[in-house]
């Protein structure tokens, strides 16, 4: 199972939360006529997250412009980007500073098995192709909990590969 840091977790809770609480700016981006402000003390008592490490995360996406900051005593952060124009990696990216953890059979940051591994070679692939996925979806997507067809999925780890190879 993939394991997601909390901050990551964070940052996906308020964009969902201030994409549903936006009317006119869907998760896809749709027309900005009205915006509407959160603050990171909102998402903390909706949500019962550390105070500290929200705002740092909301701080962090502001910076990116992936949020857009409106200061003062009514001040607060709304979307700025269209959410299906970013992907899951480029969050991750974004707040980790890294790639996604390694997906293995063991949660020890080293194998113990290291050197008489049998299954090297198939959690590299694995390794690969969930990276290769998390790359082509979008926050909005994720967001939504749309259903992915997986011959869609498969189609495009197929054409996201290819290209990588060019």
């Amino acid at each position: 199972m993939l394991k997601i840091n909390k901050k990551v977790e964070y940052a996906l809770m308020a964009l969902k939360f201030m994409a549903d609480k936006t009317p006119t700016l869907s998760i896809n981006g749709q027309s900005n006529e009205q915006i509407t402000l959160t603050s990171a003390r909102e998402i903390c008592d909706e949500f019962n997250t550390p105070f500290d490490t929200t705002a740092k995360v909301m701080q962090l996406m502001n910076n990116h412009e992936i949020l857009k900051s409106v200061k003062g005593i009514k001040g607060g952060y709304s979307l700025n980007k269209d959410l299906s124009k970013i992907t899951y990696m480029n969050l991750v990216r974004l707040i980790e500073g890294k790639e996604v953890g390694r997906v293995c059979i063991t949660n020890k940051g080293t194998c113990e098995l290291f050197g008489k591994c049998n299954i090297v070679s198939p959690i590299e692939l694995l390794n690969r192709k969930l990276n290769l996925f998390l790359e082509t979806l979008s926050l909005a997507d994720l967001l939504q909990g749309a259903d992915f067809n997986p011959r869609h999925i498969h189609a495009q780890l197929i054409i996201n590969t290819q290209e990588k190879t060019l």
